[in-house]
């Protein structure tokens, strides 16, 4: 893939089925995660572990915030449950 300032590559078809595959179980997974830290952090709402692509930073700052923990911090929290 590229930048988007340049041409534009095309995957073949195999790969973007892979690819919204991947998508979909991450987005699977990450339902699991949100209701796990919605268990282990009280004070987080849905609002606050909305996913969405590309966004994933301004997710993260939310919850550095809302939390007091580094961006470290919470990739490690995740990672563990």
């Amino acid at each position: 893939m590229q930048c988007e300032n340049c041409f534009t590559f095309v995957p073949p078809i195999a790969e973007l089925k892979h690819y919204r595959m991947n998508t979909l179980s991450a987005k699977g997974n990450w339902n699991e995660q949100k209701g796990k830290l919605k268990q282990k952090f009280a004070i987080l709402t849905d609002n606050d572990l909305m996913y969405e692509e590309g966004r994933q930073d301004e997710m993260y700052g939310k919850l550095q915030i809302k939390l007091g923990k580094t961006k470290e911090e919470l990739h490690r929290i995740i990672s563990e449950l």
